[in-house]
């Protein structure tokens, strides 16, 4: 080992000293960031349901969570929340894939004016085809549903503008498509809103090209709006639900996940402005034995998001100290138990496909 080029490499590059000696909750594979974030910037988020953890911590640590677009000052926080606020910067729902997030990111700028506009349900109530579940009730007319959408691209296009860091978690590489025009759906047409027909949707599994092409064509258009944000990319721990492939949902799972880590890996070596945070390799790591997984094997437990925002707000932020829950609830054990259980329910669209 003497002459040869892992002589010099430190600890955390060899498996023994990096995964298999430390405890695990002190394992960190977040090295060497490009940047810092602070508190005084604007942090926003979009993307699968595990975003939706990085935002409530941020708040909880002081950070500056940028919210764009805020329920009514009457409606209190969880009527908000079960009508889709809060939950990320604008009320967009799950952003699965890449292409969801640059077709928003058009959409709020005049750029892209699908063909799908509004689809009717069987009560007569009204959905928005591309947030199918933040209006648990539905929209009560077009023109409701017209405005609301008006109002919040709005708030979406202020949010690019203004941001100064953007987390973009990302989830899924399959997606539902209109024929007429490629608008991409968080689901498919028919699950929570609308009615499935192959002559007008398609199914895509997208590529590795397609993603990266997507990718940077998004990364290219912000920086355009907004030379100043930063972008933070995350893979979500999350597997899917269900797919749509002939190939076993665990298989499905492990080739989304593999697509958007080799994106994120590509794109971040060749942008000054862009890291990956690798919170997919925390929660699924071999070291910590499944412990991360709630008992479906597929929601993420409390102590998994823990250390997650441990190492993301350890490493990435000079000047704080990260504060768990254990801190902040630990008045008996009984309530705290029963924080724990709030905190991990999380606004998935994904899973509509359960039912």
């Amino acid at each position: 080992m003497k002459n040869t080029p892992y002589k010099n490499q430190k600890d955390y590059a060899f498996w023994n000293k990096g995964v298999v000696n430390p405890d695990k909750k002190e394992i960190n594979p977040f090295v060497s960031p490009k940047f810092k974030i602070t508190r005084d910037q604007k942090i926003a988020t979009a993307g699968s349901c595990f975003a939706q953890h990085i935002a409530r911590h941020l708040k909880k640590n002081g950070f500056n969570f940028y919210i764009a677009e805020r329920a009514h000052s009457l409606i209190d926080e969880e009527l908000g929340l079960e009508y889709g606020f809060n939950d990320f910067s604008a009320r967009y729902g799950n952003v699965y894939t890449i292409r969801q997030l640059l077709q928003l990111f058009q959409r709020a700028f005049g750029k892209f004016n699908p063909h799908d506009n509004a689809w009717k349900s069987s009560d007569g109530s009204w959905v928005d085809p591309f947030r199918p579940r933040i209006q648990p009730d539905g929209f009560r007319s077009q023109l409701e549903l017209s405005l609301d959408r008006l109002q919040h691209l709005r708030a979406v296009k202020k949010m690019f503008l203004d941001l100064d860091i953007f987390i973009f978690t990302m989830g899924l590489t399959e997606c539902w498509s209109s024929r007429s025009d490629g608008a991409v759906f968080p689901l498919c047409p028919g699950v929570a809103g609308g009615q499935f027909s192959s002559k007008k949707y398609f199914f895509s599994n997208l590529s590795f090209t397609e993603n990266k092409n997507d990718l940077i064509l998004f990364i290219e258009s912000l920086k355009k709006i907004n030379p100043k944000a930063k972008v933070i990319l995350t893979v979500s721990p999350v597997p899917l639900t269900a797919t749509a492939t002939d190939n076993h949902v665990l298989t499905a799972t492990a080739y989304s996940k593999a697509v958007l880590r080799s994106v994120c890996e590509e794109i971040q070596a060749n942008y000054k402005h862009i890291i990956y945070f690798p919170s997919y390799e925390i929660v699924t790591g071999a070291f910590n034995r499944g412990a991360y997984f709630a008992s479906d094997l597929r929601s993420v437990t409390e102590d998994g998001v823990e250390h997650v925002m441990k190492v993301f707000l350890g490493t990435l932020s000079s000047n704080s100290k990260y504060i768990n829950s254990k801190l902040i609830y630990n008045k008996v054990n009984r309530e705290y138990l029963k924080e724990q259980e709030r905190l991990v329910k999380i606004n998935c669209d994904e899973i509509a496909l359960n039912r």
